[in-house]
């Protein structure tokens, strides 16, 4: 459960710093492929959060690096 909670804290603090310092970038969070279940009841697990914090990480550095 620790896991899960410092996950969703990451996940948070990261999304808050998309959303003050990259505010162009924040509007395609929504539309981020990897919050989209492909499955009819999905299973939401420590590896999914993971992945989620995966994917932001890597959206915030390619952007960086592409606006330098």
């Amino acid at each position: 459960m620790k896991k899960l909670q410092r996950l969703t804290k990451e996940i948070n603090e990261l999304t808050l710093r998309i959303e003050q310092e990259y505010p162009e970038l924040y509007q395609y969070l929504d539309e981020n492929p990897i919050t989209i279940p492909d499955c009819e009841t999905p299973e939401i697990s420590v590896n999914s959060f993971v992945d989620y914090l995966d994917s932001l990480k890597s959206l915030l550095e390619r952007y960086i690096e592409s606006h330098k």
